[in-house]
């Protein structure tokens, strides 16, 4: 069902549900007001009758017949009467002649021990009144039919069927053409987004100047189109940096092959060659490796083995590690803050995707401090576990602070040194995996200092 149609439904049956309560209440009010209307006229005429013939001394049952028969009451076919406490008719009267009643004994008790009694009889609808004085006690039985009340009633029901019917009405036309101006932005934002496209994701949604939920709307779709952008040119560099850092090898073994091969030459020669070509296949399977745990950490944490790990153990496992890649290579553990709560060094996580990230950041401060040196801290302040890598090396430009996480970017003091650009990025999506986070400080001059956040795995 289209979105329009469904709004203008709904507006309907809103109307239609207000409509019919107010038509509802409306009536019932009104036919309760003519209840009490024709009971309080009722019981008036009832009591006139009933001190009339209290005074039997002053008027006899024919005066009385004539002054009934002479009073005005907005009533057709109106019937009077009494009952003493015998339940002997003491006085009857009919506008129409041979016109009664037919009471019984039982609504005659009821009426006395109730005061007043309203019921109705065929058309008619009947007071039964007990009333009492000092001389006599009796029950009078007034009646009629309130044509005028009901013709009331029943124009009312026209009317309010009629409006009722034109309300209904309105409200769909008016829901019909009230959506389509609801829905306009949106078709509008719909249109803007259909022209976007792979090559044309630079294009923006126009958000207008009115600050409404279509605002809202379109503000969350550019920013949705930011993170597309930023997400589509990342890749594009990726793709682009990792082609020509595997290009570069490729020809450099190809070349060598093909120039070992132009002509005959001594095994020192053949050697040599082997050598260099070895060297740039061992690069290139390095690189290789990198893409793979590169890609591993582009994922989600579903896909990995996640369990219980200690975050000690993970950076004792550091310096050996170091040591390996680079004899040169020192470095030195701190966990003064060491916690006396074995759980509070437990983190949710897959433990050598952890060890990968820490140690991308301890060789990068090895390799560009001058003593290549590399300081790990740990320390667990408000319930998260910190840990922080510093060297002493010539720091970082304050201009890439916000790059070095890129994939394959590299400062450009450190371009002749050793590496890919992938160690700090891979790093930093394996923290965000984890749900922790990387930040840096740096000082020219003096060196930088990593900071790693972790959740605690009780958390």
């Amino acid at each position: 069902m289209p979105v329009r149609l469904r709004i203008t439904l709904l507006f309907t049956l809103l109307v239609f549900i207000i409509l019919g309560l107010v038509s509802v209440s409306t009536y019932y009010f009104s036919y309760q007001l003519r209840i009490n209307s024709v009971k309080t006229r009722l019981t008036n005429r009832a009591i006139t009758i009933g001190r009339l013939l209290g005074q039997s001394d002053v008027f006899s049952n024919q005066l009385i017949q004539k002054i009934d028969s002479a009073t005005t009451i907005a009533f057709a076919n109106k019937v009077i009467q009494a009952y003493d406490y015998k339940d002997n008719k003491i006085y009857s009267y009919s506008s129409l002649s041979g016109d009664s009643l037919n009471i019984t004994s039982a609504m005659l008790d009821d009426a006395r021990v109730k005061g007043s009694l309203y019921f109705t009889m065929g058309k008619k609808e009947v007071v039964a009144y007990h009333y009492t004085d000092n001389k006599s006690r009796m029950v009078i039985i007034a009646a009629g039919e309130d044509e005028e009340g009901k013709e009331s009633l029943e124009q009312l029901i026209k009317v309010l069927l009629l409006s009722y019917m034109g309300g209904l009405l309105i409200a769909y036309l008016g829901g019909y053409f009230f959506s389509q101006g609801l829905l306009k932005p949106i078709k509008k934002i719909a249109d803007d987004v259909n022209v976007i496209s792979a090559q044309s994701l630079s294009t923006r949604i126009n958000t207008g100047q009115v600050k409404d939920e279509w605002h809202y709307l379109s503000n969350t779709l550019n920013a949705l189109l930011n993170r597309l952008q930023e997400s589509f040119d990342l890749q594009k560099r990726f793709i682009a940096n990792a082609s020509h850092e595997l290009s570069t090898p490729l020809t450099s073994i190809s070349s060598q092959i093909e120039v070992s091969l132009q002509r005959e030459r001594v095994a020192d020669d053949y050697k040599r060659v082997l050598e260099s070509v070895l060297s740039d296949v061992l690069h290139m399977s390095k690189l290789v490796q990198t893409l793979l745990e590169f890609a591993k950490a582009s994922g989600t944490a579903a896909g990995l083995e996640i369990q219980q790990v200690r975050i000690d153990e993970v950076l004792f496992r550091i310096p050996g590690e170091a040591a390996k890649t680079n004899s040169a290579y020192v470095v030195s553990l701190n966990f003064d803050e060491m916690p006396e709560e074995e759980d509070k060094l437990l983190v949710f996580g897959n433990e050598e995707l952890l060890f990968t990230a820490i140690k991308n950041i301890v060789m990068n401060a090895c390799k560009y401090s001058d003593n290549h040196k590399g300081i790990i801290k740990l320390s667990i302040p408000d319930g998260d576990i910190n840990i922080s890598v510093s060297d002493t090396g010539e720091g970082i430009p304050e201009k890439d602070l916000e790059k070095i996480f890129q994939p394959f970017y590299r400062v450009n003091e450190n371009i002749t040194k050793e590496g890919f650009g992938l160690g700090l990025s891979l790093a930093n999506r394996i923290i965000k995996l984890h749900k922790g986070e990387i930040t840096v400080t740096s000082t020219a001059g003096v060196g930088s200092t990593f900071n790693i956040s972790l959740p605690i795995a009780k958390k």
